[in-house]
């Protein structure tokens, strides 16, 4: 993983994401935190994550875009919009005009310009690393991901209680307008102009040569934007945005891709939204805004640690690794909630922890199988395509997550939630084409 940071624009990439990160996370445990504390209900904590999460299922009409646009100006200009409507927040609160509703806006305008910028950064790695760096990299940017999620979790329920939301929301602008300044001194290639349009490119040889055998790096931030890399040449007719998203769904349709997207939607609804929406009435049980953030942290750490160990796990069948990985989760998060009825925050956040190992090594190799079989010019549409589908259900059990706390308490929901994790265990072991999937470097095809 070392050589990675030799390649001056993926260190770049990969500290924008970390620094946007760190922004999001503060920002997420503030604003959810906020709406339960002001409220009291877990209705509202519902229809923040509702309004957080909905935005998720447009990420597929924003793959066209990153496919077609500049991915350094697109990744630049969400970050600099984000820091002026985060920067709203404390504005308001200075005034005397912060409320739940304002809050309640804010996030879904956050939201909407991150289901940009995950596809664009998904877009931009296959075309700055070589194809057999694929899975390192992904490690590398969820190791980024969950550990910046891990060490704001953990310190944002304890930060909002000492020193107040309006304080994080401050420090998240301040993240933003950094990670711009990063982003704005990455040169992302054109994508391969001799891509296949089919799903059989190869994995391994003839990958995508590292940036700095493309381009030259640029040293002022504005070198190769004259050429408008992202932008199909002048002698090529342009299909139009819809033909553009009519492809990328196309391309997903009749793969593999299919029943995994199927069984993760299922458990986006019940392990996704409606643990989300519940978590803060969950650790009010259990503490307040400090077992909140302990709680949070215990999941990322769990995908983070993961996200380590799948670079070692690469060279597994992937089917087979990802349905018992499934299993062990459903199982271990079953003990995390025995462990709660017990009062013991310690015993609980370290079971949740182990719960989201195997499912962290499971995220990033499929990304990487993603990134390595799909050409370069899909990779923003199939992966929005992917994100989108996935995550539909998620806002909708965010919804419903909220309401069924008020009634049945924040337990059942989290037991609904290991029931779901055990049935995809189950569905990828009785699937005979995903538990026969090979290890990432045999795969040749997404056909199914």
């Amino acid at each position: 993983m070392r050589g990675l940071f030799q390649n001056r624009d993926f260190a770049r990439l990969f500290a924008g994401r970390v620094v946007t990160n760190v922004g999001d996370s503060l920002y997420f445990v503030a604003a959810m935190w906020l709406v339960y504390d002001l409220t009291g209900n877990a209705t509202y904590s519902g229809i923040a994550g509702f309004l957080v999460l909905g935005p998720s299922a447009l990420q597929a009409f924003a793959g066209p875009l990153v496919d077609r646009w500049n991915i350094r100006r697109l990744l630049v200009g969400t970050q600099l919009v984000q820091c002026v409507v985060i920067a709203a927040l404390p504005v308001a609160a200075h005034f005397g005009y912060l409320s739940v509703w304002l809050v309640l806006t804010v996030m879904p305008l956050l939201a909407l310009l991150n289901q940009l910028v995950y596809p664009a950064q998904a877009a931009a790695l296959p075309r700055i690393v070589a194809a057999d760096e694929l899975v390192s990299a992904n490690s590398l940017f969820s190791l980024a991901y969950q550990a910046t999620d891990t060490v704001a979790n953990a310190l944002g329920g304890v930060l909002v209680a000492l020193v107040g939301a309006v304080a994080l929301f401050t420090v998240d602008a301040v993240t933003f307008a950094v990670a711009a300044t990063l982003f704005a001194f990455v040169t992302v290639p054109p994508a391969g102009a001799d891509d296949d349009d089919d799903d059989t490119v190869p994995v391994e040889g003839g990958g995508t040569p590292a940036a700095d055998d493309a381009t030259p790096v640029a040293t002022d931030g504005g070198a190769d934007d004259t050429a408008a890399p992202d932008e199909a040449a002048p002698d090529e007719a342009d299909p139009g945005y819809l033909a553009d998203l009519r492809e990328g769904i196309g391309y997903v349709r009749g793969t593999v891709l299919v029943p995994i997207i199927a069984g993760a939607t299922v458990v986006n609804f019940a392990a996704g939204g409606s643990v989300m929406a519940a978590m803060p009435a969950f650790a009010d049980t259990m503490g307040g805004s400090g077992a909140y953030g302990a709680l949070m942290a215990a999941i990322s750490v769990g995908a983070l640690v993961g996200a380590l160990a799948a670079s070692r796990l690469e060279d597994r069948p992937f089917g087979l690794l990802s349905a018992l990985a499934f299993v062990l989760s459903g199982v271990l998060w079953f003990a995390g909630l025995a462990a709660s009825t017990t009062g013991s925050l310690a015993a609980t956040a370290a079971l949740f922890t182990v719960a989201f190992v195997p499912i962290g090594v499971s995220n990033v190799l499929l990304s990487a199988v993603v990134q390595s079989i799909v050409p370069e010019r899909l990779v923003g549409r199939v992966s929005s395509v992917l994100g989108s589908a996935a995550s539909a259900a998620m806002p909708v059990g965010a919804l419903v997550g909220g309401t069924l706390t008020e009634v049945v308490g924040p337990l059942v929901l989290f037991g609904c939630a290991g029931v779901s994790i055990l049935g995809l265990g189950a569905y990828w072991l009785s699937n005979a084409r995903l538990r026969g999937l090979a290890a990432v470097g045999d795969i040749e095809t997404l056909s199914a």
